[in-house]
């Protein structure tokens, strides 16, 4: 038996605030909670889904020392089926008054990519081959 990865189950990301990330993952990537982790009654992390199933989970986790520590870092660049809806991601931004940092053409030229930022300043992006 051969051992295999087939993908990821989740990303975690360090957050200061898991209510004020709850709510940008939520509003902004469209994500839903789908585990709340509770520590002395107070939610310290969350799991999140988008509601079709169509992305592994990412995580949050209270820990506002490593979110300060990520600030402007891009940890996590989530894959866009086509090119065309970077654009719609750009425009569904730019409905939303989120920042973002325009359409950006990746090396070589193959790939097109949006960077936005998480209420912790973590660079999220938006990735089509």
């Amino acid at each position: 038996m051969t051992a295999t990865i087939t993908g990821f189950h989740h990303v975690k990301l360090p957050v200061s605030d898991v209510a004020r990330s709850r709510a940008w993952y939520e509003r902004v990537l469209g994500l839903e909670v789908i585990i709340e982790f509770e520590e002395d009654g107070v939610v310290r992390g969350l799991a999140l889904r988008l509601p079709d199933g169509g992305l592994a989970g990412i995580a949050l986790r209270e820990d506002p020392v490593r979110a300060a520590g990520l600030r402007g870092f891009d940890p996590v660049a989530l894959l866009v089926p086509e090119r065309v809806q970077v654009e719609q991601w750009r425009a569904r931004l730019d409905d939303l008054g989120e920042p973002h940092d325009g359409i950006i053409t990746g090396h070589g030229g193959g790939a097109v990519l949006i960077g936005l930022r998480d209420p912790d300043g973590l660079e999220i992006r938006l990735y089509a081959e």
